[in-house]
């Protein structure tokens, strides 16, 4: 997988983990979650990631995530996993 994939995506406020919301449509098509790592980096996973057991990062098989965008570090990051909203 190429882990600058979506690297040039436009992202607002990817800062403010309160109201982030990824931008569905950079996604690959069937990767229904997102989240942010400690040290800032967003990734897309195709399967729910789970956190690594040393903290700090969520881990998912490799084929199945993909960098999404760099945010600033966030002691948070335990709290950022996103499920794809519906669509209407």
């Amino acid at each position: 997988m190429d882990p600058t994939n979506g690297a040039d995506s436009t992202v607002t406020d990817m800062n403010d983990t309160d109201t982030f919301q990824p931008d569905w449509s950079l996604a690959p098509p069937t990767w229904n979650w997102a989240a942010q790592d400690e040290d800032g980096r967003w990734f897309w996973y195709g399967v729910p990631p789970t956190p690594g057991i040393g903290g700090g990062v969520w881990r998912a098989p490799s084929r199945a995530q993909a960098f999404a965008v760099q945010g600033a570090p966030n002691p948070l990051w335990y709290e950022t996993l996103q499920e794809r909203p519906p669509t209407d």
